[in-house]
């Protein structure tokens, strides 16, 4: 009787990218339960017992603007708030309290946000992050996330933009639009909220920019730049280069004596 030998099946492998850490001071932090404010190059987090229960980040559209963008809040009432507030995180829990925001649309608000800067702040640095602690009160009525869920849903939305367009230099730069009437572009169709974004390529906004004018958040308009990108539809503004000048030439000679030297010295290299 032969006797077959069947190899063991091959151990599974852990995928590292899904699991690291993006900010080692960040899971150090949430290990401490740690309250305070974590400030990086492109955002800042809110922590409270090691949890994140606000983002803010300049490339992100705020709270103030998701709620007001498309009439869930009144501008107007969004400003009176913060008047009186010392942040849009009190300013926005100040509304739930008084009943002019419902709850469920204010949680949604506030994740997205906080999910949206959360992204950006966690990008590539190229300094460190420095933190603040902060015994004051930072746990209310709105949600707050794990930070390993926030790290998480983070890794997934760069390996999502990655695999739409790998060049992430529209994410950034000024757009512009691709010639309608020639190339695949003329003939690549686009959803109605493709069309809202295409509308506001000028040359001059960026993703950020256009974000803020659509009241949506920046990562989703990323996704849409992105498929743009892909289509031909929009590009990336190349950045304008200017040749060095010439050096000045140099002054003229008047010394006499220097300038027998250099008549005798042109001379001698001509023989």
């Amino acid at each position: 009787m032969t006797v077959v030998q069947t190899p063991p099946p091959p151990l599974p492998v852990r995928d590292k990218s899904a699991t690291r850490a993006l900010s080692p001071m960040l899971t150090r932090l949430a290990e401490e339960r740690a309250t305070g404010v974590l400030v990086r190059e492109h955002g800042t987090l809110y922590l409270a017992e090691g949890r994140v229960v606000h983002a803010e980040s300049p490339l992100a559209p705020g709270l103030d603007v998701l709620l007001t963008a498309h009439g869930t809040l009144a501008a107007a009432a969004w400003q009176r708030a913060a008047a009186r507030t010392a942040g849009p995180l009190q300013a926005a829990e100040l509304l739930l309290e008084s009943g002019l925001l419902p709850a469920g649309a204010l949680e949604l608000c506030h994740l997205d946000a906080l999910y949206d800067a959360g992204y950006f702040t966690l990008a590539p640095s190229s300094t460190p992050g420095r933190f603040r602690y902060d015994t004051a009160r930072r746990v209310g009525p709105l949600p707050s996330v794990p930070v390993v869920a926030l790290e998480r849903e983070t890794l997934r939305r760069r390996l999502m933009l990655h695999r739409l367009w790998p060049d992430p230099a529209a994410d950034s730069a000024p757009l512009i639009r691709a010639d309608p009437a020639t190339g695949p572009a003329a003939a690549a169709p686009v959803t109605p909220r493709q069309r809202a974004v295409l509308d506001r390529v000028d040359g001059v906004r960026t993703a950020t920019a256009i974000a803020r004018n659509l009241g949506r958040r920046a990562f989703h308009t990323l996704v849409d730049i992105r498929r743009l990108t892909a289509a031909g539809q929009v590009a990336p503004l190349a950045p304008v280069t200017t040749e060095p000048a010439p050096p000045p030439p140099p002054p003229p000679v008047t010394d006499p004596d220097v300038a027998l030297l250099k008549r005798l010295r042109d001379a001698l290299e001509a023989l």
